[in-house]
């Protein structure tokens, strides 16, 4: 099929190649135009444009348009499609990370034209490439219908790593679940590898223990080959700091279950821990140290230097 994707990143720049090395056409477009003829480069399957308005006019229509921008710039992106020239009948979809109530705002602004609108949950990572991506995406069965060649083309397991997940919003909702529960699977091989590297005693090496766990072990996952690998090249990770940055979808994700009143108490607790990393001399500690030397005249360690 032939299809537009809009922001050549490290996501999107790696889905356009994908999709051409399975004989997709591709109109490649990035607010760097370098980026994208970077892309293109070896790919004739791949065409760079400068702008929107070459963009739609390369489509055929009814135009399929994949976007892989960061959230704070999608409706900005549709706008700008939509003063382009886009027309009745075309799709957009976006496949960034998107919080699902906007996705369905943009549903209701895109139906008054006549657009389709998808939004797609895209997970794999800069591996994608490779090995393929999970795809959740949301919207009627005409868009998803339309754009099922492409999504088959990028998904893992042969094509079949993706799935219709339910109507426009579901796609980012189920794929802001799945980032929740990823940061409480990260936080828990973090502070299990933690207490082995504290027990000193055994001296425990974590890369071997990380390899033995890879095979045949509950706790085997991607996630641990990562962590595998990183203590391979580096035991002590000497070279990487704990200061640990969030996106947003853990956020929704703790939002959506307060709203629902429903306990997640793992999930939440991780994204807890991501804002207790960026605190070099946490005040609450402070304060709970004040309290200890008031009451039990505990010895505190005085505040360093700086």
């Amino acid at each position: 099929m032939q299809l537009a994707m809009v922001g050549m990143g490290r996501m999107g720049g790696n889905m356009a190649t994908r999709l051409a090395l399975a004989g997709h056409s591709v109109t490649a477009f990035d607010i760097d135009f370098n980026t994208a003829q970077a892309v293109a480069a070896g790919h004739h399957e791949i065409t760079p444009v400068v702008n929107f308005t070459t963009l739609i006019s390369t489509l055929p229509a009814p135009r399929s348009i994949w976007l892989m921008v960061p959230h704070q710039v999608v409706d900005s992106t549709i706008t700008a499609l939509l003063e382009a020239g886009l027309e009745s009948g075309d799709l957009i979809i976006d496949g960034g990370n998107s919080n699902y109530k906007e996705g369905q705002e943009r549903a209701l602004k895109l139906e008054s034209h006549g657009i389709h609108f998808a939004d797609c949950g895209t997970s794999g990572g800069i591996w994608g490439l490779k090995n393929g991506y999970s795809l959740m995406i949301g919207g009627s069965d005409v868009a998803i219908d339309r754009i099922s060649p492409a999504l088959t083309a990028l998904a893992a397991n042969s094509g079949k790593g993706w799935a219709h997940v339910g109507p426009v919003g579901a796609g980012h909702f189920v794929k802001m679940v799945h980032n929740g529960i990823e940061y409480g699977m990260m936080q828990a091989f973090a502070e299990g590898f933690e207490l082995m590297q504290a027990k000193s005693e055994f001296n425990l090496d974590l890369q071997q223990i990380a390899q033995v766990w890879q095979k045949g072990s509950v706790v085997s996952s991607w996630l641990l080959d990562l962590t595998a690998d990183a203590l391979q090249q580096d035991g002590d990770l000497t070279s990487l700091s704990d200061w640990m940055d969030d996106s947003g979808e853990g956020r929704w994700t703790i939002n959506e279950s307060i709203d629902l009143g429903i306990p997640t108490p793992v999930l939440t607790l991780a994204l807890q821990m991501r804002f207790r990393s960026r605190q070099k001399n946490a005040f609450a500690g402070k304060v709970v140290n004040a309290m200890r030397a008031g009451f039990g005249g505990h010895p505190i360690k005085p505040a360093e230097k700086p």
